[in-house]
């Protein structure tokens, strides 16, 4: 390969910061790598998203010691990816939950998910030989689940596909508070090798009605005001959608996968190439997006081997 993935060369660790949301919901961040959720409950935690080792899950615990006592209970997947699962033993949960489109996933690709994502992102998967292997919910849902830990509502649900066909975010109503996995970022660039184009736009227009007055984003700083969600909410929709919009535009002119990156990538450069992981998720994304604009409505599965081949073409 004469070029590395982008990703090999983002070796500077990220700070962290462990925001308050309130008495109840706490946001894990590091500068736009995946972010975490704490949700504490009369007599009990659920964590959303466990980092993506056991050993790197270690440093939420730590967090969530300084705030409470209470056991870890619940650990909740916001969908199936690699660097968001594969920290979950490290919390020892009674539960893991996810939606049954998450469990297909992993079914059907989570193998070959594991070692893509290890292979393109080796910062993410600080010490993984503690990895025992897959991430296997215990419960699983369609559509809506509420949970009460205690007094408190928390519910998961499935709003539609974007990121993945898999995505839950979890709502906590009385206090308009949203994890959204995925679905949102914030000065990071969405992945969307996974992902649904056509149907993104409707999901988030889902989670927009809502009304979150704080938002914790898959990656990007915690959303503390309704100014903010609404602007995570703007950044997001305008990349996936502009991302697609030309990339279909190629299409239609008969342009082959590299011209059609290689047109997107200097159109969306200028406007979102600040954003972190940009080069990294460009060549995924545009690859997924030129599928879905040529008639391949679910995403083909990624493997070490498929994304070598494909930044080969693209980037080579």
């Amino acid at each position: 390969m004469s070029k590395k993935f982008a990703s090999h060369a983002d070796l500077e660790e990220k700070k962290v910061s462990f925001d308050k949301l309130s008495d109840n919901a706490y946001a894990y961040t590091a500068e736009g790598d995946p972010n975490s959720g704490i949700v504490i409950g009369d007599d009990a935690v659920m964590v959303i998203d466990t980092q993506a080792t056991p050993v790197m899950a270690q440093d939420v615990i730590r967090r969530i010691r300084e705030v409470t006592d209470k056991p870890i209970r619940h650990v909740v997947l916001s969908h199936y990816h690699a660097v968001r699962v594969l920290g979950a033993s490290g919390y020892a949960p009674e539960q893991i939950i996810a939606s049954e489109d998450t469990r297909d996933l992993i079914v059907e690709r989570g193998e070959a998910d594991m070692a893509s994502e290890i292979g393109r992102f080796p910062r993410l998967f600080r010490a993984v030989e503690s990895v025992p292997g897959l991430t296997w919910p215990t419960i699983t849902f369609r559509g809506r689940m509420t949970m009460w830990l205690g007094s408190l509502e928390v519910q998961l649900i499935q709003l539609g596909r974007g990121h993945s066909k898999g995505d839950t975010v979890v709502w906590l109503p009385q206090q308009k508070i949203l994890f959204s996995g995925d679905l949102v970022e914030y000065g990071a660039t969405p992945y969307c090798g996974d992902a649904y184009f056509t149907d993104w736009p409707a999901t988030l227009d889902a989670l927009a009605a809502l009304r979150p007055e704080k938002l914790v984003p898959g990656r990007g700083a915690s959303l503390t005001t309704a100014e903010q969600v609404q602007e995570g909410l703007r950044g997001t929709r305008a990349f996936t959608s502009e991302l697609f919009d030309l990339v279909k535009q190629g299409v239609a002119a008969g342009k082959d996968l590299r011209a059609v990156y290689k047109d997107t990538y200097a159109v969306l450069k200028p406007k979102f190439g600040h954003w972190v992981i940009f080069d990294h998720c460009m060549p995924f994304n545009v690859t997924r997006a030129y599928d879905e604009a040529t008639g391949h409505v679910d995403p083909r599965i990624w493997t070490a081997e498929r994304d070598m081949e494909m930044w080969r073409q693209l980037e080579g």
